[in-house]
C-alpha cells in the first residue's frame, strides 16, 4: 500500500481505496491500476525470486556469501537478455536467452570448479567470482558496440529498474511456483546444509537434489533479471539475516525468503523512485547500499 500510495503524485488512503473499489479520479487511478500496482507486484516477485535463489544457493554450497549475483548467474542472464536484445528478438525469446545464460554460467562455474577433483564450496565461490566478472567484461563489450540510442536504456536495465516492468505475472507465478516446489523438499535441503556425506547416509539423493538446485536457481534468477535487470545481493542479504532470526531450518526459511525479499525489493523501489523525485534511481542502487556492506561484513565473519 505504500508503494502504490507514495510518488510524485501521493495519492491519500481514501483515495487510494476509492481507487481499488472501482471509483477515484481518472488520474489516480490511471496511478494506481496501471503504473504502480503493476510495478510493485513485480517488485515483490523479483525480490523473492532474487531472495529464494540466494537461500537455495546458500544450502548447495554451505556458504552465506553464495548468491545469484556473486556467482555469476545474474551476468549470464543478463549477458542472455542483452544479446537477444541488440538482435531485436520479442520479449519470449529475451526470456529464453537470459535462462540459457543464467544456466550456461552455471555449467561454467560448476564445471570449472570441479576439474579433474570434487566440488568444494570455497573453490565453486571463487570460480563464481572469476566469472561473473567475466560476464561483466562481456557486458561492457555488448555495451560498447551496441547502438548508441539504445545504451541509456540498457545501462539502466542492468542496474536494476522496474519502470517498463508492467506484467508482474510470469515473475508472481514462478516465485509461486518455486516455493510449492521447494517447500516440501525442506527437509532434504536441512540434511544437505549439513553437507553431501551426510545427506547420502539419511537417504537423500544428493546428486539429483544438487542438479534440482541448479536448474531452479538458474530459471527463477533468469526471469528475475528479464523482469527488472540485474539487482544484486537481495539473495545474499535477505536470507543471511532470516537465519539470525529463524535459524537454519528451511522449511521456515524459503518461504521467509520469498516474503522478506519482496518486501525489500519494493521498499526499495518505492525509495528509488522518490528520493530525488521526479528522477529516478536504479533499484539496483539501493540494493547495493545495503548489500555491499553486508557482504564485507560476511567476509570478515568467514575469515
Amino acid at each position: 500500500m505504500v508503494a502504490v500510495a507514495v510518488g510524485s503524485v501521493p495519492i491519500p488512503l481514501p483515495e487510494l481505496w476509492a481507487v481499488f473499489t472501482g471509483e477515484g479520479s481518472a488520474l489516480h487511478r490511471t496511478l494506481v491500476l496501471e503504473l504502480r500496482a503493476p510495478r510493485a507486484l513485480a517488485a515483490f516477485a523479483v525480490g523473492g525470486l532474487l531472495a529464494v535463489a540466494g537461500a537455495l544457493m546458500q544450502v548447495l554450497l554451505r556458504n552465506p556469501l553464495a548468491d545469484p549475483y556473486v556467482l555469476g548467474l545474474s551476468g549470464g542472464a543478463a549477458v542472455g537478455a542483452l544479446a537477444a536484445m541488440l538482435l531485436g528478438l520479442g520479449a519470449a525469446i529475451v526470456s529464453g536467452a537470459a535462462f540459457a545464460g543464467a544456466l550456461l554460467s552455471t555449467v561454467l562455474v560448476f564445471g570449472i570448479a570441479h576439474g579433474t577433483g570434487s566440488w568444494t564450496p570455497t573453490r565453486l565461490l571463487l570460480t563464481g567470482v572469476v566469472v561473473a566478472a567475466g560476464w561483466g567484461a562481456v557486458i561492457t563489450f555488448m555495451l560498447a558496440v551496441g547502438p548508441t540510442e539504445r545504451l541509456p536504456g540498457m545501462l539502466y536495465w542492468l542496474m536494476g529498474d522496474l519502470t517498463y516492468a508492467r506484467t508482474p505475472w510470469i515473475a508472481l507465478s514462478t516465485v509461486a511456483v518455486a516455493c510449492m516446489l521447494a517447500m516440501p523438499l525442506g527437509r532434504s535441503l536441512n540434511v544437505l546444509a549439513r553437507g553431501p556425506m551426510q545427506a547420502a547416509a539419511l537417504g537423500v539423493p544428493v546428486r539429483a537434489l544438487e542438479w534440482s538446485i541448479y536448474i531452479g536457481a538458474s530459471l527463477i534468477t533468469a526471469v528475475a533479471v528479464t523482469t527488472a535487470g540485474s539487482i544484486g545481493f537481495v539473495g545474499l542479504v535477505v536470507p543471511h539475516m532470516l537465519r539470525l532470526v529463524l535459524g537454519n531450518d528451511q522449511r521456515l526459511i524459503l518461504p521467509a525468503a520469498a516474503l522478506a525479499g519482496g518486501i525489500l525489493v519494493t521498499l526499495a523501489d518505492t525509495l528509488a523512485r522518490t528520493m530525488i523525485a521526479p528522477e529516478q534511481l536504479p533499484v539496483g542502487v539501493i540494493t547495493a547500499l545495503l548489500g555491499v556492506p553486508t557482504f564485507l561484513y560476511l567476509l570478515y565473519r568467514s575469515r
